[in-house]
C-alpha cells in the first residue's frame, strides 16, 4: 500500500438544481468519455480553498471567491487510483464568468446535469461525492477493508 494519501478538491458548481460536469478526454480508455466534476490535487503550499478556486478557473474558466465555497462532503477513498485519497467536495452557488472548456486536451465537453438525473458514465469517485451532497451526508469512506486487531 502507498505510504501517503493524495488530497483532492472537487467543485460542485450548482445552478438551480443542476451541477456542472466535464467529460474527460483521456488516453486511458477506462476513463475516456466519463463525466467528472471540476477537480484536482492539492499542490504543496496551497490551501484547499485556493486549490478549488484554481481548479475551477483552470478547467472551466469561472472565478470563485473562497468565501463562497462551502465544504459539503469529505470522502476517504481507496482503490480509485494507485494511492488512497481524501476528497473534499465544495459547493459553489456564486461565481463570475461562463463555464467553458478551458482544457480541451483533457476535456471533451462541459455540460449541466440535473442533480437527480446524472449521466450513467460518471466516474464513481465524484459520483459518490455528488450523491452525498444530495443526501447531505458529511463524510463517507469507500474501498477500505476493516483491519482486525491481532493479539
Amino acid at each position: 500500500m502507498a505510504d501517503r494519501h493524495l488530497i483532492d478538491v472537487h467543485v460542485l458548481l450548482v445552478r438551480d438544481n443542476d451541477v456542472l460536469l466535464t467529460r474527460r478526454r483521456d488516453t486511458n480508455p477506462i476513463f475516456d468519455g466519463l463525466w467528472h466534476l471540476p477537480s484536482g490535487k492539492l499542490d504543496a503550499g496551497e490551501s484547499v480553498l485556493d486549490a478549488a478556486v484554481r481548479e475551477a478557473e483552470e478547467e472551466v474558466g469561472v472565478h470563485l471567491d473562497p468565501a463562497d465555497l462551502r465544504l459539503v462532503h469529505t470522502l476517504h477513498v481507496n482503490g480509485s487510483g494507485p494511492e488512497p485519497r481524501l476528497g473534499l467536495f465544495f459547493e459553489a452557488r456564486r461565481w463570475t464568468g461562463t463555464p467553458t472548456n478551458r482544457e480541451p486536451d483533457k476535456c471533451s465537453a462541459v455540460r449541466w446535469f440535473p442533480l437527480d438525473a446524472l449521466p450513467d458514465r460518471l466516474i464513481d469517485y465524484p459520483a459518490a461525492g455528488i450523491r452525498a451532497y444530495v443526501t447531505e451526508t458529511a463524510f463517507s469512506a469507500r474501498g477500505w477493508v476493516r483491519q482486525t486487531a491481532t493479539l
